[in-house]
């Protein structure tokens, strides 16, 4: 029977301490480009285990805990505004960079999903000298012109819910309902609700994303997001990776995305919800390859 252990087999696991940050990473070392692998909020690096050891046909792939996440380092938040360098969003980033500096990665694709996405335009946008492709995978921390893109409000508070319910109270019913939230057609293995409820329980990483989900949820988020004038400033290979079962955005996202990103490429994958390469990881897995490879 499948499992995350047997998906990780060859793969290696170990912390990297830069000094500024402590990163937990799953990699599978070789000397093909490197593609760093950012999961959504509340995640860990096993969001990519069912994908590891197929991307490696292709690329160096390197899977992260964000900061707040996972057993990464939890450091204070920054308290600085959207307009302001330094703010917590751009604390991502920085990780991501200082990993980058660590590992001697000079330039890496990135493939960011939800949470993960955001910190990919961030990249794409911001840091092009150190992003050579990104991969927009049900991002988050976009704002679309309305006339054209539907949000999902109802999807928002139904994230909202679940996630401060099973951080305030990590039972396995709750932390299920939270995980079927992302894949609502199926998917949430015991295992993964084991390994939700390990790290969940560490007191470090809890306590952060409570922080964590109170200021994804301010009254100003929005002003933190990246605006359509600013996304039209990606210029690098892009790969839009959307599903047709997303909560929040749904399919008219990954159409605007694809039309305001100049030769973006889009691909749609069907019977999927929010986690797309655990989902349907041998589609993921084939369509981000030949990017990769293009």
């Amino acid at each position: 029977m499948a499992s995350i252990h047997i998906d990780l087999l060859g793969t290696e696991t170990r912390f990297v301490d830069t000094g500024r940050f402590r990163t937990r990473i799953i990699t599978v070392e070789n000397d093909k480009p490197p593609l760093i692998l950012l999961h959504g909020g509340g995640g860990h690096a096993e969001t990519y285990s069912r994908n590891m050891m197929r991307l490696a046909e292709y690329c160096r792939p390197i899977a992260m805990d964000f900061i707040w996440h996972g057993m990464s380092s939890a450091p204070a938040y920054s308290d600085k505004g959207p307009d302001e360098d330094g703010n917590w969003l751009d604390q991502f980033t920085a990780q991501v960079i200082d990993l980058m500096d660590h590992l001697g990665i000079e330039k890496a694709a990135i493939e960011g999903e939800s949470l993960g996405g955001w910190i990919a335009y961030d990249m794409a946008v911001n840091h092009p000298e150190r992003t050579s492709k990104v991969i927009l995978n049900t991002t988050w921390g976009m704002s679309l012109d309305p006339s054209k893109v539907h949000e999902g409000d109802t999807d928002l508070d139904a994230l909202r819910q679940t996630s401060v319910n099973a951080l305030m109270n990590p039972t396995r019913e709750l932390l299920r309902k939270r995980l079927e939230w992302l894949m609502p057609l199926g998917g949430v293995t015991e295992e993964l609700v084991d390994l939700r409820m390990a790290l969940w329980s560490i007191p470090q990483t809890r306590d952060a994303l409570i922080e964590y989900y109170k200021r994804l949820f301010a009254p100003n988020i929005g002003e933190f997001y990246f605006t359509e004038d600013e996304i039209r400033r990606i210029t690098c290979p892009t790969l839009v990776l959307w599903t047709d079962k997303n909560p929040i955005h749904g399919e008219d996202a990954a159409d605007r995305l694809a039309e305001i990103i100049p030769g973006a490429q889009k691909h749609i994958m069907r019977g999927c919800a929010h986690w797309p390469q655990w989902e349907r990881p041998e589609e993921h897995d084939e369509v981000v390859g030949a990017f990769m490879q293009a």
